[in-house]
């Protein structure tokens, strides 16, 4: 306490920054009894900068630099977590620094110096004698970086280059790339959602009474959760309210509001004890390399930000002011509770530097039709609120204060594409028939309940993939059958008597579930995933097999089994399913009218089983997007090989007709459900190759429509022939060649282009 009162003084007299610095290093060594203190300064490009210090050479400031992460101090940068050592010197991240002078210091105490979540810089304190320092000297250092947080966030140190470049490059046009969130394009003025309350008093008269006022903020906040759930336009099932009930659990979470109150007893404000536990919260979570832990500190993150504005009496984000009628929310992070404070009709799109795919803020975006990206790196402190922006959630970018002719042709891209959209809604009752006369089922994929909204508009004959898993993957623990089955139920209620194929769970290689347990695996893609997980646990599998019976009572169920690499394994699923509809009727439960098990082919080995798998399945899904990078052992999501390959290649487009000739012989359907399919172009390909049943997104659907409403099937066959035993690499562009001279509308803009 007496160090930190005096750390302030400090801060408040007269002087440059760096003298307060070389003041601030003098009071901890005297005070904490330390022969050594040191400060070192994070730059822009993540290395380390000793600025100030007492007891090394003083020679050694400014010109000792630890690289990213080198050191005992790039260590405590990168890990935002405190070391403490005996002896330091033994350590495999120590590295020696001649010109310092330190080798003959033994114990080292060093912590990360935190504000906002981002780690400024490191303090650290050396003795001569080996030992571990008390507990409560950790405390002590880790209290006194939050107050020399704020000297170094003040800007007031000459030289420290923290967010000087991200601050230069501020008013200038500017694109950020990131990863589409939820489709679409939106242009607006930025709204920084300026989640965070920069704590400044942290210690506190009365340890007692700030208890009593984290109680009443905390009491609170969870009335205003409780609020936000009660509202109409989530009241409803569905995937974003497993979220928000997940996030209101987190506010009555013993352990988190424990370790706050644990360090207000410690001396610290209501406020900074909160700020602590964040800090501590974020250097453990986000070491976590689990997309699950990940979503948990966001929540918690979101959590803390909204208690501390409760303390501070500053309840409202940017939701709470006036917004501008075209808004572009930018945030570092946010949870899913955050974006539905904001008013639907005035906002246009989302930006967050944090947020994934999988986050809850993504699925909540994609249920309320908001463009948004996430993964936006530097975005903070790149925008400033007023400045104008254009959301491309399409190519993953972020342009902002883009030029009046940037505007412009985009201005023109979104008014070609509402013209689109008019009239692929105008396609959306009439058949998908080719101009020679050949009918093509068109359907489409969906893995949430929200996705179901969008069959009846979308014009799709039914949903041909329903990812199971999905529901699986948002939700805190295993759903147990009931709620599966009560999902399922609605799944095929919102169908409206379209055929659902439902895929069982494809869980495993990079789509783990942490509430199972699961051992590393060097490479999951070909690791033990999807039937060959749910056969080896037969439990979860019947769990779900029990489901989705009882779920399609009176009604046709069909299901299929992903990643069979060989008919042996369909045969194994199968008679699970016996066993399943025999203890049924022993039971008198209520059955399915019509069951379909179909086989998902993947797999390149079962290429060579495809008569005995067409003999035992009642159909077949091909899932291209695994397939083609088995056939080409080249993973899909790694960018050195996107262009190693091409999905129209001959040895691709050979195996598909393969496939599709030993549908026919044994007269069986076969449908295509991968990113193939959703792309004209591709799906006139696949139509080439003989299929006359694709699923795709919601979105691909009257693009591909319009190019077999234009198409000459015949035609195509005959042209492709020749392509599917030349020598070229890909048929892409014989494909273009044909589309153009048959006039095929494969839906290519001609609206200004986008440079």
């Amino acid at each position: 306490m007496i160090l930190i009162r005096r750390l302030r003084q400090i801060m408040a007299e007269r002087g440059t920054g760096q003298e307060r610095l070389d003041m601030i290093v003098r009071q901890i060594a005297n005070l904490m009894v330390a022969e050594v203190c040191s400060i070192y300064v994070r730059r822009q490009d993540g290395s380390l900068e000793l600025f100030a210090n007492e007891g090394l050479n003083p020679e050694a400031v400014h010109r000792t630099h630890m690289k990213r992460g080198e050191g005992l101090v790039g260590l405590i940068a990168e890990a935002g977590e405190a070391v403490n050592l005996a002896e330091a010197q033994t350590h495999p991240s120590f590295s020696y620094r001649p010109e310092t002078g330190e080798e003959i210091y033994h114990s080292f105490l060093g912590v990360p110096v935190i504000r906002a979540g981002n780690v400024l810089g490191v303090l650290v304190v050396q003795n001569r004698t080996p030992r571990h320092y008390t507990e409560d000297e950790e405390e002590g250092l880790q209290t006194t970086a939050m107050v020399l947080a704020e000297h170094l966030a003040s800007g007031d140190v000459a030289g420290a280059l923290l967010g000087a470049g991200a601050a230069g490059a501020r008013g200038k046009v500017s694109v950020i790339k990131g990863q589409a969130l939820s489709e679409g394009i939106a242009m607006g003025r930025i709204v920084l959602h300026q989640p965070r309350v920069i704590v400044r008093a942290l210690l506190a008269e009365d340890s007692g009474k700030e208890i009593i006022r984290l109680g009443a903020a905390l009491e609170k906040l969870r009335a205003t959760i409780d609020n936000m759930l009660d509202r109409r336009e989530v009241s409803e099932p569905g995937e974003h309210r497993d979220v928000l009930e997940t996030y209101r659990m987190f506010a009555h979470d013993s352990g988190w509001v424990g370790r706050i109150e644990e360090a207000v007893t410690t001396g610290l404000t209501a406020e900074a004890a909160v700020e602590r536990v964040r800090n501590d919260m974020r250097a453990r979570m986000l070491k976590r390399q689990d997309t699950y832990w990940k979503e948990r500190f966001r929540d918690l993150d979101d959590l803390s930000d909204r208690l501390l504005r409760t303390l501070a009496g500053k309840t409202g984000t940017a939701a709470t002011e006036a917004l501008p009628d075209d808004a572009i929310v930018v945030a570092r992070n946010m949870g899913p509770a955050e974006l539905l404070d904001y008013d639907r009709s005035k906002l246009r799109g989302v930006v967050i530097e944090e947020g994934g795919s999988a986050s809850h803020v993504a699925i909540v975006a994609r249920a309320l039709g908001i463009a948004a990206l996430g993964q936006a790196e530097g975005v903070i402190e790149m925008a400033e609120a007023g400045d104008s922006a254009i959301v491309d959630a399409d190519t993953g970018e972020l342009h902002l204060r883009p030029s009046q002719d940037l505007i412009n042709a985009y201005s023109d891209r979104v008014r070609f594409k509402a013209k689109r959209q008019q009239r692929y809604a105008g396609l959306r009752d009439v058949p998908a028939v080719t101009r020679d006369g050949v009918t093509i089922s068109l359907n489409m994929n969906a893995g949430l309940l929200v996705d179901m909204a969008q069959l009846e508009p979308s014009g799709a004959d039914g949903i041909g993939l329903f990812r199971t898993e999905l529901e699986f993957m948002i939700s805190p623990g295993l759903p147990m059958k009931d709620r599966q089955t009560a999902m399922y139920r609605k799944i095929l209620d919102a169908a409206g008597g379209k055929p659902v194929v439902f895929r069982s769970l494809d869980i495993g290689g990079d789509k783990m579930l942490p509430y199972l347990s699961h051992d590393k695996e060097e490479n999951p893609a070909m690791g033990w995933r999807a039937v060959r997980m749910t056969l080896d646990r037969s439990g979860l599998f019947r769990a779900q097999l029990r489901a989705l019976l009882k779920a399609a009572a009176g009604r046709e169920l069909r299901l299929m089994l992903p990643m069979i690499s060989e008919a042996s394994e369909y045969e194994r699923a199968r008679e699970i399913l016996e066993q399943e509809l025999a203890l049924a009727r022993r039971f008198g439960w209520p059955e399915a009218g019509k069951i379909y098990l179909g086989a998902m082919i993947e797999v390149p080995s079962l290429l060579m089983q495809l008569d005995r798998i067409f003999e035992l399945a009642d159909f077949a899904s091909v899932g291209s997007n695994d397939l083609i990078q088995f056939l080409f052992a080249a993973d899909r999501n790694n960018p050195r090989m996107a262009r190693r390959y091409d999905p129209l290649s001959p040895p691709v487009l050979r195996a598909l007709s393969m496939i599709v000739e030993a549908a026919n012989r044994n007269n069986r359907p076969v449908t295509l459900c991968g990113e193939l399919a959703g792309k004209p172009l591709e799906a006139m390909a696949l139509m080439g190759v003989g299929f006359r049943s694709i699923s795709m997104a919601a979105a691909g659907l009257g693009p591909v429509k319009a190019m077999i409403l234009s198409l000459d099937a015949a035609r195509l066959h005959d042209a492709m022939m020749p392509m599917l035993n030349s020598g070229a690499r890909s048929v892409r562009a014989d494909l273009l060649r044909f589309a153009e001279e048959t006039a095929v509308d494969l839906g290519i803009e001609t609206a200004a282009p986008i440079n």
